[in-house]
Parts: C-alpha cells; structure tokens; sequence
C-alpha cells in the first residue's frame, strides 16, 4: 500500500527504570493518506488523525497477530469515528461525515469537540482469545486526547497523559500530525510522578513540535524531562487496509444466488466501496456472472 515506507514512526520507551511508559510518533503522512482517501474536511481530518495516532499506540503495545478496534460515536456532525491497528504500525479509519468543517473553538484551534460532540469511546481488543477485550467510557469532552486518558484510567486502572494533535493547512492537506502517551506503571515513586506532571505541563502543543520537525523521540526525550530513557523500539507507522477484491467477490457470493441473480438482471454490474480506505472494487455483468456460477456450484 501507499503508506509503506512513508518516513511516519512510533517509538516507545521507558522512564525512570520502568516506572513510566512512553509512546511518540509523527504521523503527518498517514493522517495525510487518510484525508485525500476519504475527501474529509479539515475538523474531520483533525479528529480522525488524533483517533488513529491513539489507536496506532494501542496496537503498538499488542503482539502478533493481535489487533485493535476503536468506535467513538457521538452526537455531534462527524457522528463516528472508526479505527483499526495492529502490533506491525498498520492503521486505518474512516468517519460517518467526512465533510465536517466548524469554526474555531475560543482557542482559534480545530472544533474536534464540536464536530464529536457527546457519546462513548469503545476500545475492542482482539486477543486471539476466544471473546475480544472490550472496554468502553462516556467521552468527557470529545477533543480524543482528553477521553483516552480517561478511558485508561477508568477502564484500566493506569493513569495517563494523552497529547495528540493535527495541523490542517488552508489547502486542507495535514502539515503536521502527531502524539505522545505516557503511562504511570504500577508502584511508581511519587517523586518520579510529580517529575512527569511537571515535564507535562511544560509540554508545546504536540501538532506544533512535529511541524518544527522534532521527531518522536524527541518527543519523549522532552517528556522525560531529567528521569533516564530507554528506547525500546522503533515501529514504523503507515495507513494500510487489508481489503481486497477476492474478499469483496467472497461477501458477494455469500449474497446468494437470488441476490446476485437480481444485481445482474437489475443493473448489470455493482460498485463496492470500502468503508476504512474507500477503495471501489467494480464488478461487470461477466463478474457477476461468474459469482453466480460460484454460488451455485457451492449451493450443490
């Protein structure tokens, strides 16, 4: 896929001997793919890109073949966001409204809290298990930084600082997208905390560190403040969807064949539009045609 290669990354790290867990990364480009796949206005870019950067850190603390699933539905314009990671970097999401654009906010800053509105944030954890992992919390305000923090403290007990940011140029392209999450690790020292509240108040908007080209860890490196760090890995982040055209002749199969059989003699062909990449798969009547042989001969 484009996002291959694409120079966005996630590091993560340990503070003060493993008493805090850090996670940054740049991802302007994958945020960027995001935007011109889904046409979304700059507000929708701004909350999609903040959703998937949080989402991109879920799946980073996952291990093979575990994956990530975030819904946050509210009752605002955007009406949902949607997002998916897994432990290798890849993301990908999609929005109910992509052509939601508000006013500033009283910070002259992207309205994200108005285009979510109020509602929930879900996080459905994969395992491999036999049931997901599902945890979920009301939003406390919508601008997504502020609700994941409160999703892992009421959800999973570890208090956390969530800074994510987007910056939209006028073009609307994303000039600069980014993260960081920090985690207090059970039996922290309360001198090592009171460290990181200090260093997080001190924090610069993280859309405006990115556009000045600090890299993520750099980010951390900021954090960190004076307590030690130990990079532990370097993940590269990129927008990649796992849609394909043999998955979409398998739901079209699995129509039927009175479905299909209709499709054909109705309109001749179908267009099918994948909701997380917006791919369109285009099938002619010689497609369908085959698909119906297929669902008849499995029908036997």
């Amino acid at each position: 896929m484009e996002g291959y290669g694409n120079g966005d990354l996630l590091v993560q790290a340990l503070f003060a001997g493993g008493q805090v867990r850090a996670l940054a990364a740049v991802t302007t480009r994958t945020v960027e793919e995001a935007r011109w796949r889904h046409d979304l206005y700059p507000t929708a870019a701004a909350a999609l890109g903040r959703t998937l950067t949080v989402t991109a850190f879920l799946g980073a603390m996952l291990k093979e073949p575990q994956r990530v699933f975030v819904e946050i539905v509210g009752d605002g314009p955007l009406r949902s966001i949607h997002t998916q990671a897994d432990w290798e970097g890849r993301v990908r999401g999609y929005v109910g409204n992509p052509h939601v654009h508000l006013p500033a906010n009283s910070r002259g800053k992207l309205d994200v809290a108005g285009a979510v509105g109020a509602g929930t944030l879900y996080v459905i954890r994969d395992l491999g298990l036999k049931e997901p992992y599902r945890g979920f919390v009301p939003l406390v305000s919508g601008e997504i930084g502020e609700d994941f923090a409160h999703y892992f403290m009421h959800s999973e007990q570890t208090p956390s600082v969530v800074a994510v940011g987007v910056l939209v140029d006028p073009d609307h392209r994303v000039r600069a997208a980014g993260g960081l999450l920090l985690q207090v690790m059970p039996g922290a020292a309360e001198g090592v905390i009171a460290q990181l509240e200090e260093q997080a108040r001190r924090l610069p908007p993280v859309s405006s560190a990115v556009d000045g080209g600090m890299d993520p860890e750099g980010l951390i490196r900021l954090a960190a403040g004076p307590l030690d760090v130990q990079v532990l890995r370097h993940l590269p982040v990129r927008f990649e969807c796992n849609c394909s055209r043999e998955r979409f002749e398998r739901a079209l199969i699995a129509l039927g064949e009175e479905e299909l059989r209709d499709m054909l003699h109705t309109d001749g062909s179908a267009e099918l539009v994948c909701h997380f990449c917006a791919e369109v798969y285009r099938f002619d009547a010689e497609d369908l045609t085959a698909l119906l042989a297929e669902a008849a001969r499995r029908r036997q």
